[in-house]
C-alpha cells in the first residue's frame, strides 16, 4: 500500500506519483519556510503538522506569537486532506448524473470491484460474465427498437472486450497465435457493431432500419462466438497450467492451494468442468489420491472431482484412469477417516446418478461394485451426521437404479434395517432430502419377492405411512418439490410391497387408505402435484383388491372403479371446499 507523502515528497512525485495530490500540496501547503507553514496551517484551521523526516516539533515561531502544534499522524492528516480535497469533485458527479428508471442502468458500473492484480482466472471470469450479461442485454434493447440504448451498450461492450484483451494480456504469460487472431477478430466486430448502430440513430426509415436490424443482429451473433472463442482459449490456458502445477507438484500446500482453484473454477458451470476434464484434470486428481502423501488433501480432492463428474467428458475420463477402483479402496479402507470416504461416495453418487444417461454405460463399475455397496452400507451405519449420511444413502439410491443386482447386494447385507433404524435416529435423518434417498431405496428393493417380509418384520409400513405425510419446514422450492418426491415414492413403495397380503392388511390396519384418499382428494395435502395423485391412486387401488372394505361406497366410485386417467381427472379438477 502506498503511504501518504511526507512534505516535499509530493512536489518531487508530480504526476506520475500521487497525481492530483502532488500537483496541489505544494501550492497548498508549501514548506518554503517555518512562517509560509504556519500560514497555511491557520488559514485551514488546524494546529498540527508533520516535518520532513517525520520529526515533530512543539512550536513554530510566528511574528508576534507562538502557534502550538500537537503530535499527529501523518496518514490520517492525508485522509483528512483528502476528504476535503474530493468531498466537492464527488458532489459534482453526483449532481451530474441522471437517475435512470431503467433495470439495465445498473450495469454501467457491474465491474466496480475489479479482479485484483495477477489474478488472471478472476479476471476472465468477471470480465466474461460482465460481457456476456452485456450481449444478453444488447439483444433485449435490440427487440425492442431501442436503438439509442443499442448504440451506447455496443460502446460499453467494446470498452469492456478491449479492457479484458488489455488486462489479461499484462498478467498472462505470452499470447499464442491463435488467441492473438481472435482478439482481433473480436476487436473488429466490437468497432463495427458500435459504428453500424450508431448509424442506425441516424436513420428514420422504417424499412431501412429493418435491414439494418439485420445486419446488426448478424454482427451481434458473430461478436458473440468470437468471444466465447477467445475466452475457451483463455480458460483453456489458465486450466492447464493448474492442472500442470498440481501433476509436478510434491508441496503439500501448493496441491492444497491449486486444488482448491481448480475446485472454485467447476463451480462456474459445466463449460468449465469440460475444460478442465479433456485438459487432465481428472488424471492429475486421482493421481492425488493414490499418493499417501497427501492423505489429508484426498477430501478437497475427492469434492472436485464429484463437479468435473457432472459433464460426460468427466465420466470418461475417470473410467479410463480406474478411478472406479480407486474410489472402492478409499471405501473400504477403514483407515480413512470419515470425511475422505463419505466425499469418495458423493463421487459414486454423481457417476451413477439416473439423471446422466452417460453414466449408464460406467463398465468397470460392475467389477467394483459389491464392495462399494457393503462400504456404503457400513457408512450409512457409523455416520456421525446428516450430510455424511445423505451422501452415502443417495449413492446407494443411485447405484439401485444402476444395476438390479445392487437390490440383492442390499438386501443379503441387511440394508432395510439399516435404513429404517436410522430414520429413528433425528442425527443422521433430519431433513426430507436424506427421507428421499430412503424411500428410493426402498421403492427400488420392494419389486423383490423377499423385501416384504423384511418390511413388516422392521415396521416399515408404518415408516411409509409417516412418509405419506412428509411436509416441508422452510416452503423453499427445493424442499417442497423433495417432499412430492417423498409422498410419490413412499405410494410407490406401498404399491408394490402391497402385493403381498400381509403387507396390504398392515396398511389397512394403520389407516393407509384413508391417507391415500386425502391425498386424492385435497390438492393441498400433495402441493397440487400430478405426480403424487398418480403414485397415490395406484397404491389406493392396490390396497382395494385386497381389502375392498375399508372404502366407502363414494371413495370406490370415484377413485377405483372408473378408469385411472377418468379418477385422474376427477382429482386434479377437485376444488376444496373451505365451509
Amino acid at each position: 500500500m502506498r503511504r501518504p507523502p511526507e512534505n516535499g515528497e509530493a512536489a518531487s512525485e508530480g504526476i506520475g506519483g500521487w497525481g492530483l495530490w502532488g500537483r496541489q500540496e505544494p501550492r497548498r501547503l508549501g514548506c518554503a519556510g517555518p512562517d509560509r507553514c504556519g500560514q497555511a496551517l491557520l488559514q485551514i484551521g488546524i494546529n498540527m503538522m508533520a516535518l520532513p523526516g517525520g520529526r515533530h516539533v512543539d512550536s513554530i515561531a510566528l511574528p508576534g506569537q507562538r502557534l502550538h502544534l500537537m503530535q499527529v499522524d501523518s496518514v490520517q492528516r492525508w485522509m483528512d486532506d483528502l476528504k476535503l480535497m474530493t468531498e466537492c469533485e464527488c458532489m459534482c458527479v453526483l449532481q451530474a448524473k441522471p437517475i435512470s428508471l431503467e433495470e439495465d442502468a445498473q450495469g454501467d458500473l457491474i465491474l466496480a470491484g475489479g479482479p485484483g492484480p495477477g489474478d488472471p482466472l478472476q479476471l476472465l471470469l468477471k470480465r466474461g460474465w460482465v460481457i456476456s450479461t452485456e450481449l444478453r442485454r444488447i439483444g433485449q434493447k435490440l427487440a425492442q427498437d431501442r436503438w439509442a440504448r443499442v448504440h451506447s451498450m455496443s460502446v460499453r461492450l467494446t470498452c469492456h472486450a478491449r479492457s479484458m484483451v488489455s488486462e489479461y494480456s499484462a498478467v498472462s504469460r505470452s499470447s499464442s497465435q491463435e488467441m492473438g487472431q481472435v482478439e482481433k477478430l473480436l476487436m473488429e466486430k466490437c468497432s463495427e457493431l458500435s459504428a453500424v448502430t450508431e448509424r442506425c440513430l441516424q436513420v428514420e426509415n422504417e424499412h431501412v432500419l429493418k435491414s439494418m436490424k439485420a445486419c446488426v443482429s448478424e454482427t451481434l451473433s458473430t461478436l458473440g462466438q468470437h468471444f466465447g472463442q477467445l475466452l475457451e482459449l483463455a480458460l483453456t490456458r489458465e486450466v492447464q497450467a493448474l492442472v500442470r502445477k498440481i501433476d509436478a507438484s510434491d508441496n503439500i500446500y501448493t496441491t492444497e492451494s491449486t486444488t482448491g482453484n481448480l475446485f472454485s473454477l467447476t463451480q462456474e458451470g459445466a463449460p468449465l468442468c469440460r475444460i478442465i476434464a479433456k485438459e487432465g484434470g481428472v488424471v492429475a486428481l486421482f493421481k492425488v489420491c493414490r499418493q499417501d502423501s497427501f492423505r489429508c488433501l484426498y477430501p478437497q480432492a475427492l469434492r472436485t472431482l464429484a463437479s468435473i463428474c457432472c459433464v460426460e467428458e468427466g465420466v470418461h475420463q475417470l473410467e479410463k484412469v480406474d478411478g472406479v477402483l480407486c474410489l472402492a479402496d478409499i471405501l473400504t479402507d477403514d483407515s480413512h477417516p470419515e470425511a475422505t470416504r463419505a466425499e469418495a461416495a458423493a463421487v459414486v453418487a454423481q457417476v451413477t446418478s439416473p439423471h446422466l444417461p452417460f453414466t449408464q454405460h460406467l463398465s468397470s463399475f460392475l467389477e467394483s461394485m459389491e464392495e462399494i455397496v457393503t462400504a456404503l452400507i457400513k457408512l450409512c451405519q457409523e455416520a456421525s451426521s446428516g450430510e455424511v449420511f445423505l451422501l452415502a444413502s443417495a449413492a446407494l439410491a443411485n447405484i439401485t437404479f444402476f444395476d438390479t443386482m445392487a437390490c440383492e447386494t442390499l438386501l443379503q447385507l441387511n440394508a432395510i434395517r439399516v435404513l429404517l433404524e436410522a430414520c429413528g435416529d433425528k442425527q443422521r435423518v433430519d431433513t426430507p432430502y436424506t427421507r428421499d434417498q430412503i424411500v428410493t431405496i426402498l421403492a427400488n428393493m420392494s419389486v423383490l419377492e423377499q423385501c416384504a417380509s423384511d418390511i413388516i418384520q422392521e415396521n416399515g409400513v408404518q415408516l411409509i405411512m409417516g412418509m405419506l405425510s412428509e411436509k416441508p419446514r422452510s416452503g423453499t422450492p427445493a424442499e417442497v418439490a423433495a417432499c412430492e418426491r417423498v409422498q410419490q415414492k413412499a405410494a410407490v413403495t406401498l404399491a408394490r410391497l402391497s402385493r403381498d397380503p400381509d403387507v396390504a392388511r398392515e396398511a389397512v390396519r394403520l389407516s393407509c387408505m384413508s391417507r391415500l384418499i386425502e391425498l386424492c382428494r385435497s390438492p393441498s395435502e400433495r402441493n397440487s402435484s400430478d405426480a403424487v395423485l398418480v403414485a397415490c391412486l395406484a397404491a389406493l387401488r392396490r390396497l382395494a383388491g385386497v381389502c375392498p372394505e375399508g372404502l366407502q361406497d363414494s371413495d370406490f366410485q370415484q377413485l377405483v372403479q372408473p378408469r385411472l386417467v377418468d379418477s385422474f381427472l376427477l382429482c386434479s379438477n377437485m376444488e376444496e371446499s373451505f365451509v
